[in-house]
């Protein structure tokens, strides 16, 4: 090919062709690093309108703007993925057929909102156009939530069909022994799957309720006797316990295997209780075990099963304890986490950001968090946080959004890849450079090649002996460059399972 080579501000520019690595118009045989990779999620939660929206039946156009500082924030802070809370108790942060609006959304369960808007369709769009991920939080069972103030509309689940909805204590809940109760939430997370552009399905710890107790203090049962009876008449032999999380196995495993045949690239992902057992893990004789809460006798999670078995594509357990405090120390539970990690699963643990706070006497101080993160780094089998909440980042509560960004997010990360979902690399893109219309910038300019969609790209420029990393969004095809430092320029895709490609190069002669 006539290839006709120009030199310009000491680059080699190309016209009419791509820029290959191993080129000899690349004598330097120049290698970019690979871009760091760290999972930075914050939950964005809705219930009781923790996080968003402010509060209930707020004007759209507030809203709106209130996410997309939040989706600001966590692309200054160089996270890479928000896990937005849509289905907090059988009602709905987007425009379901089977449920409920949110009455944390509009002030009233079943009312639209005005003008008609679908909030997780816009925080989808508006996060990806900032390459952040943005995974949808799901809780499966709960019912009603005893914050929430308005009348129950019609077409909610208690009303249409009584029959598989318990009062427990001050909630309603769905019966998991249920079968129809399991297909229908099922369901419901199968229509988000197929209908939005998410890349995450994620449930937290809320399987059977945590208990609850009567006047007498006394720890009330879960009402759960005719499903347990017509388990009985069946035939079963367990215990009620282990029926009880054999129910929350099943939802747990059909929701990955569905999730898988629908869009193999939306990550699964759960937060349980950070302590699996009592007594898990041990430590010193018994001495310092994990003790306390028991949600595998109590929530009936099976949660170090469900990592066993891979029925999940990333765990992030809630180790919302200090890293000196004995009984759940952060870096013990991480150990014992990562040792259960036989299938090679990411976990990313979840971490009580929340506690951070201004002039609290019982407050956290911020580096606690800073250390924590630094902790997880240490641990080949963890790639990352998730902080909990978003809230108290927004406020930079302590000063941890300062020391983030400071101390431990201070470049670009790309979340970690999946490769037991797909391995196959993108191509390379097709490279050129060109000044840009000032005449006095030099623009790298590129195209997708080969099969793979691509997500991200990762754009890196050598000056001297240092490489800096930008992560764009699929949709930015060009970047500009200053030509009088900048030695060298390399590009490469990212597929939606985290694959990276090779890098087209471009260098000095």
């Amino acid at each position: 090919m006539n290839i006709k080579a120009i030199v310009l501000s000491g680059f080699l520019l190309l016209a009419n062709s791509s820029v290959q690595a191993d080129s000899p118009r690349n004598p330097e045989n120049v290698i970019p690093p690979s871009p760091t990779r760290e999972f930075r999620g914050a939950w964005i939660a809705t219930v009781s309108n923790i996080d968003w929206p402010s509060q209930p039946g707020l004007p759209v156009a507030k809203q709106k703007a209130e996410l997309i500082a939040m989706l600001d924030r966590a692309v200054q802070l160089k996270l890479n993925a928000v896990i937005l809370q849509v289905r907090t108790a059988c009602d709905a942060f987007y425009a379901s057929p089977y449920e409920p609006w949110s009455e944390f959304l509009t002030g009233k369960m079943g009312k639209a909102p005005e003008p008609n808007y679908d909030p997780l369709a816009f925080a989808v769009e508006e996060a990806h156009k900032r390459g952040l991920e943005l995974h949808a939080w799901f809780n499966p069972f709960r019912a009603h939530y005893p914050q929430a103030k308005s009348t129950i509309s019609p077409d909610h689940i208690s009303r249409t069909h009584p029959e598989l909805v318990k009062r427990y204590g001050k909630y309603l809940w769905l019966d998991p022994g249920e079968k129809a109760v399991r297909d229908y939430s099922l369901k419901v997370i199968m229509d988000v799957v197929n209908r939005y552009d998410i890349d995450g399905v994620h449930i937290d710890d809320y399987f059977y309720p945590y208990p609850e107790r009567d006047r007498q203090n006394r720890t009330i049962d879960f009402p759960d006797e005719p499903s347990w009876q017509a388990y009985l008449r069946s035939g079963g032999k367990n215990s009620r316990s282990d029926w009880r999380r054999e129910n929350i196995n099943t939802f747990v495993q059909h929701l990955y295997e569905n999730i898988k045949i629908a869009k193999p690239w939306v990550k699964v992902g759960i937060s349980p209780f950070g302590v699996w057992q009592p007594g898990y893990p041990k430590q010193l004789g018994n001495k310092n075990d994990a003790r306390g809460f028991n949600a595998y006798e109590q929530l009936y999670a099976d949660s170090r099963k469900w990592l066993e078995n891979g029925w999940l594509d990333y765990l992030s357990p809630q180790l919302y304890w200090k890293i000196e405090q004995t009984q759940q120390s952060y870096p013990v539970l991480l150990n014992w986490w990562v040792e259960q990690n036989t299938k090679g699963r990411s976990i990313w643990p979840g971490m009580f950001t929340s506690r951070v706070a201004n002039n609290s006497p019982t407050a956290w101080s911020a580096k606690e968090i800073l250390s924590q993160i630094q902790i997880t780094r240490t641990y080949s089998g963890a790639g990352g946080n998730v902080h909990y909440s978003m809230k108290p980042l927004m406020q930079n509560r302590g000063g941890i959004s300062d020391l983030l960004s400071k101390n431990v997010y201070t470049t670009p990360a790309l979340v970690p890849a999946s490769p037991w979902l797909d391995n196959t690399p993108p191509g390379k893109p097709s490279l050129g450079i060109q000044k840009d219309i000032t005449g006095k910038k030099i623009q790298l300019n590129w195209k997708p090649t080969g099969e793979q969609k691509v997500w991200l790209w990762v754009v890196q420029t050598k000056t001297g002996d240092k490489w800096a990393t930008s992560i764009l969004p699929a949709n930015q095809t060009s970047y500009i460059l200053n030509g009088d430092r900048v030695e060298s320029a390399a590009v490469s895709a990212i597929t939606r399972y985290g694959t990276e490609g090779t890098s087209a190069i471009v260098s000095k002669p």
